[in-house]
């Protein structure tokens, strides 16, 4: 199993169109913890109403599938499908960037599950999530 570095990772996040819209930058990725920490900065663009400040939820969904698939993504050297994936939303996030920590729960033959949580830039803990990711080889 080849593990992916933090320079391979944001090298696969810049190849995606989506994710550079989002702004996701890889702060560390820890293998031997499996733990993947990453930073979106807010936009006006992602704001629930024009001028609030206030994240739209669906674009914290997008951050916490993304940081949770790369986290799992880190440990088998790819990337990979969401099977499923929640979201807990705990308090808004408003005029802030997004820091979103993601631990590996399992790798297995066929799905991978990581949790996630982001916090506000002061450390508030703002939404947790689960993402099951597929890790079948898809030749």
């Amino acid at each position: 199993m080849t593990v992916l570095s933090a320079e391979e990772i944001q090298q696969r996040l810049d190849g995606s169109p989506f994710i550079v819209f989002l702004g996701l930058k890889v702060v560390s990725a820890d293998p031997t913890k499996q733990e993947i920490t990453m930073r979106a900065p807010m936009r006006p663009e992602f704001e629930r109403r024009g001028g609030a400040k206030q994240w739209h939820g669906g674009v914290i969904a997008s951050v916490i599938d993304t940081v949770g698939d790369f986290a799992v993504g880190m440990m088998v050297g790819r990337g990979l499908p969401t099977v499923n994936f929640r979201v807990d939303y705990l308090k808004p996030a408003v005029d802030t960037a997004l820091v979103a920590v993601s631990r590996v729960r399992r790798v297995g033959k066929s799905v991978g599950v990581a949790d996630v949580d982001v916090f506000d830039e002061k450390g508030a803990l703002l939404a947790i999530g689960r993402g099951t990711y597929s890790t079948l080889d898809a030749k």
